[in-house]
């Protein structure tokens, strides 16, 4: 597999002296814990909000440091927790008067790193609480997790969070915010093929060329199951039916609507599959308030999509609309 890629080991490090480069009013890189942070951080007049996990998922969470989304990430290696002491030393970096709230995917090593980090940092003395992030659907648990995984849906939760660190909001309301928001997100993904770690040089399972893997991981967990493949309707339906059953989400209801790609997916198919998920949403009386169309959680250059749904009300509806500057720009 081709990959533009020096030492497979220096991957992480390169991204992100990059990432901060190419931003340098905005974004300070601080190797020694892999750290993107805003150069304005921490600030007292605010939470400081955190977010590591593995790297291999950009735009998550890297790209989205910047006003109104999270102050700093500090990922791990390419599908690997950030060690304990990245998180610790982050915290105590980041710590404001107002306090800081890390943010968990649901894997089990991101969750052992967070809560050592918190439970040294308390030992500090700072101001800590952790928010597990738990949207995909696919299945309770899987070799990484204990319970529901977190995948795209947490892109919802930095930017409620975001927004409302932004506007002053304290430690718990960002907590209240966070497992509210959690709470009426799902998601669910599939993929045409598998992603190639740089380390590995390979793809990290097989799929033949008339196969599909539904549910599948953004590390290249196993999913639900490996079937035939389909045509792109009935790929939406069959995802976007397990999404809208799982809460359930009914007519009626104000919806967040995303189409993720997960790395290796044209842009262009992403549309096809967002209008074949609005028909169907609409024809079921649920009204799609704000719609996301583009790579959010991605697993490095796997072909393949995940569609995520999140109930609306008026206080998320407006977080999700308040502005944000982050790395990731269109034009």
């Amino acid at each position: 597999m081709k990959k533009f890629v020096n030492d497979p080991k220096n991957y992480v490090p390169e991204m992100l002296r990059g990432i901060a480069l190419a931003n340098p009013e905005t974004l300070k890189y601080v190797p020694e814990y892999n750290l993107i942070m805003r150069t304005d951080a921490p600030r007292d007049d605010k939470v400081s909000v955190i977010q590591g996990s593995g790297s291999g998922h950009e735009p998550a969470h890297v790209m989205t440091v910047g006003k109104g989304m999270l102050d700093a990430a500090c990922p791990g290696d390419v599908f690997a927790a950030p060690p304990m002491d990245y998180v610790y030393e982050t915290t105590k970096l980041l710590a404001s008067e107002k306090g800081v709230l890390l943010l968990v995917n649901n894997y089990t090593g991101d969750r052992m790193a967070f809560d050592m980090s918190q439970e040294l940092s308390a030992a500090d003395g700072l101001n800590v609480k952790t928010l597990i992030i738990d949207d995909d659907v696919a299945v309770k648990d899987s070799t990484y997790t204990v319970g529901r995984r977190g995948v795209a849906g947490n892109f919802f939760v930095m930017k409620a969070v975001g927004a409302a660190s932004e506007q002053g909001a304290d430690l718990d309301e960002l907590v209240r915010i966070g497992e509210k928001v959690n709470s009426v997100t799902r998601t669910m993904g599939m993929a045409l093929t598998a992603c190639t770690p740089p380390a590995k040089g390979s793809p990290l399972f097989e799929l033949g060329a008339d196969e599909m893997e539904m549910g599948v991981g953004i590390h290249g967990e196993p999913g639900r199951s490996r079937e035939k493949l389909a045509s792109a309707d009935e790929i939406i339906d069959q995802v976007l039916g397990a999404v809208r059953s799982d809460l359930p989400y009914e007519s009626g209801d104000n919806v967040a609507l995303m189409i993720n790609g997960l790395g290796g997916t044209p842009i262009s198919e992403l549309y096809l599959l967002y209008g074949r998920a609005h028909q169907v949403l609409t024809d079921r009386g649920i009204n799609i308030r704000r719609n996301y169309v583009g790579e959010y959680c991605t697993s490095l250059d796997m072909a393949g999509a995940s569609v995520t749904l999140v109930k609306l009300d008026d206080e998320i509806e407006r977080l999700l609309a308040a502005p944000a500057e982050i790395a990731v720009r269109v034009f």
